[in-house]
């Protein structure tokens, strides 16, 4: 299965299998998945449908490849030269018996018909004759199941058109014509399949690194050892070593030793990281100097790395406007096509314009040139290949009408927390209002803040770790006010803790408390409000600062034409203010819940355009759906952040924004090279046609010449420009 085309043939036998439910292909993978009723139709029923097909299935492996014969992997191959290597000879015995060789091998580049070569048959000994058979069926074999298909359907294809047209050559006696055109599509055809396991090895090559064995750890002290153990088999909780230069099998955290890795397979980034006990590791990530025992966290189907490339290959049903585009077209260009090539070979001999055989030839090579191939493959294979790449290099994009997307920004809303700030905030002030000891309040506010994913949650509870400092008594009934804090009760009250929205939903109000608040907010510190029923208990100062690379993002967007930028947070406006000086972004709107800052990219996208908003919690995923383009990075963004986004950043870095912006667009215009490129070849070769000048071996090199040029200018976009731009250090 290397081309849409066979996609469509599959989809229309199979969908009338009864019991089949639903079909999903994924042609880069040559992989179809049946969903069926056991009850109405077996496994061996649909490989029976499959080969009615000309193709044949087998059962998904980790090694497809090992069930197959030597004919299934090379039998494509071994009729291609079989139909080279006869119609050579023939045309070779044709040409010394009549003694005119060289008119002879050149006889099909003057595609003069009946009238003009009709002697040409004649001649031909009955040995050559024999091998122009063998160069014919040897070639055409491959296509006469589905060219089949395709007649009893009425869908005509790239199969019946060949068929038809050497069918029609051999009528007219243009047995060097006919061979010629059978080997030139086996040729083709063998060498698309070709192209697209060149395709499928590079993709793959990409993301298939993580190492198929592991060291685990067995006993301890002297009796210690180690077990290859293949990482499939792997349990969580199991023990494994990695020396320096060894790929890490499996996501884990480090038990002991120290070393750097090298964690751009998973997160983009160039420059390798120190990691020591406690730490997270990868799958697929390399240890560069130290020996470290990691304890695996997650198993080989779940870790980073497969979720990574299961979203790639999930991604791949996601289709791309300009990949419906295409197939829409296709599916009027073809038939229209189709009846041209017709009206080729009837009209002009009912006008006497002509002989009828010289329309007929002229007609089966409009038939060859209405073939969709390379137009419809010019899409996907360049769209598979930029998702694989940016997953590469640290972003993962969930479909191609995404990365169409990224290209078409016109203005970037950001959130702050997490996103514009390092997402690594520090409790600095603690202002008692009650007077409570600030050990009571912190114990009580760490109790709360346990249940909560938000990241100044996360700030306060490291604050009372490192103070020495335990959680009071659990809180119960936690409730999660998004966008303004959260409650639970504890010791029979209700204790709660947020921003200003929260005071204001309370209506409360304290001598000192919106003097601290400005204090606090007016030196870049996002501020938490926490206490007990109807009295505010203390102000919290937590510093976040902003991301050092997040100016040279702005500018970098500016630089591409995004000159629309703001910040959306539910910060108190002083805070979110000096953020944003800092960060160079000019429009600031601040004290949002979840909803307003929904209703803030509506009007952004009504306003400006296409709107990508960069969130990483629970109170952005509503502005996350609401967005042209949703964007969060996922190894600090919450679940359903990652789940509303469109895009996530693995790496917790801003300059993948640019990246993907620059890496989408370029995309596009690959995709539009294609489209033109395909479109072109087949206008021209069309108007050739028209005027006499193309021949049918013309045709079928400039289908396969097309389908080619798309593919590898497609497979570009492993290789992005200007990946690795970075901010300065």
């Amino acid at each position: 299965m290397d081309c849409a085309e066979e996609v469509s043939l599959l989809r229309r036998t199979l969908s009338q299998v009864a019991g089949i439910r639903e079909l999903h292909f994924d042609v880069f993978q040559a992989r179809m998945t049946v969903e069926f009723d056991p009850q109405r139709v077996t496994g061996p029923a649909i490989e029976q449908a499959v080969a009615a097909t000309g193709m044949r299935c087998f059962p998904w492996t980790d090694q497809p490849g090992t069930q197959r014969s030597f004919w299934d992997l090379h039998g494509r191959r071994a009729l291609t030269w079989i139909s080279g290597l006869t119609l050579l000879s023939a045309m070779l015995w044709q040409g010394l018996d009549s003694g005119h060789l060289l008119e002879t091998l050149l006889a099909h580049q003057h595609h003069g018909h009946g009238h003009e070569h009709g002697h040409h048959h004649h001649e031909i000994p009955a040995g050559a004759l024999l091998l122009y058979w063998i160069a014919i069926v040897s070639g055409a074999i491959h296509a006469l199941p589905k060219a089949w298909i395709a007649l009893r359907s009425l869908r005509p294809d790239m199969n019946l058109l060949v068929v038809l047209s050497v069918i029609g050559a051999s009528a007219l006696g243009e047995w060097t014509e006919a061979a010629t055109l059978s080997f030139l599509f086996c040729l083709a055809v063998w060498l698309e399949s070709w192209s697209m396991t060149r395709a499928r090895d590079a993709i793959a090559r990409l993301l298939q690194v993580a190492p198929p064995e592991a060291s685990v750890l067995h006993g301890e002290g002297p009796a210690e050892h180690e077990h290859r153990t293949p990482v499939a088999r792997v349990a969580v909780g199991a023990v494994v070593r990695v020396r320096p230069g060894e790929r890490i099998p499996c996501d884990g955290e480090v038990l002991r030793g120290h070393s750097r890795v090298d964690q751009a397979l998973i997160t983009g980034e160039s420059v390798a990281v120190d990691r020591g006990p406690g730490d997270p590791v990868f799958a697929g990530t390399i240890n560069e100097n130290g020996l470290l025992d990691l304890r695996v966290t997650h198993a080989a189907e779940s870790s980073t790395l497969a979720r990574m490339i299961r979203m790639v290959e999930e991604s791949q049903s996601r289709r791309a406007p300009s990949e419906q585009f295409v197939e829409k077209f296709a599916r009027y260009y073809t038939p229209a096509v189709f009846l041209l090539a017709f009206s080729v070979m009837v009209i002009p001999p009912l006008f006497a314009a002509g002989v009828w055989s010289e329309w007929f030839y002229q007609g089966m090579v409009v038939l060859l040139i209405s073939c969709p191939c390379a137009l419809v493959i010019s899409t996907p294979v360049s769209v598979v290949a930029a998702i694989t790449s940016a997953a590469r290099h640290g972003v993962l994009v969930k479909g191609g009408a995404f990365l169409e997307e990224a290209a078409r920004i016109r203005a970037v809303a950001f959130d702050k927390t997490g996103i514009l700030t390092a997402g690594r905030p520090e409790v600095r002030e603690l202002v008692p209002l009650n007077g409570n000891p600030p050990e009571q309040i912190l114990s009580s506010l760490m109790s709360l803040e346990q249940a909560s994913e938000h990241p100044l949650a996360r700030a306060i509870l490291r604050h009372g770790a490192a103070q020495g400092i335990a959680p009071a008594p659990a809180a119960t009934s936690f409730n999660n006010l998004e966008g303004r804090g959260a409650e639970a009760s504890l010791d029979g009250s209700t204790f709660w803790a947020g921003g200003a929205r929260l005071l204001q939903d309370k209506g409360l109000a304290h001598p000192r408390l919106n003097a601290e608040i400005s204090r606090l907010g007016a030196s870049s510190q996002s501020v938490v409000v926490c206490g007990r029923d109807d009295e505010p208990w203390a102000v919290l100062g937590v510093a976040d600062p902003v991301r050092p690379e997040a100016r040279w993002v702005v500018d970098e967007l500016k630089s591409l034409g995004i000159h629309r930028l703001v910040m959306l947070t539910g910060d108190h406006p002083a805070s979110a203010d000096a953020a944003a000086r800092d960060a160079g972004i000019p429009e600031v709107r601040a004290s949002l819940l979840p909803e307003d800052k929904a209703a803030a990219v509506r009007q952004i996208r009504s306003e400006t355009g296409p709107v990508a908003m960069l969130g990483d919690g629970v109170n952005d995923a509503l502005a996350l759906s609401e967005s042209s383009l949703g964007i969060t990075l996922g190894r600090q963004g919450t679940d359903i952040a990652r789940e509303s986004a469109d895009v996530v950043f693995m790496a917790n870095d801003l300059s993948r924004l640019p990246f993907l912006l620059r890496h989408a667009r370029r995309t596009v215009a690959v995709i539009k090279q294609n489209i033109g490129l395909a479109l072109t070849l087949k206008l021209a070769f069309l108007a050739a046609a028209m005027a006499g000048s193309a021949t049918l071996w013309m045709a079928v090199l400039a289908d396969m010449g097309a389908t080619f040029l798309v593919t590898f200018n497609g497979l570009r976009m492993l290789h992005p420009a200007r990946a690795n731009r970075k901010p300065p250090v």
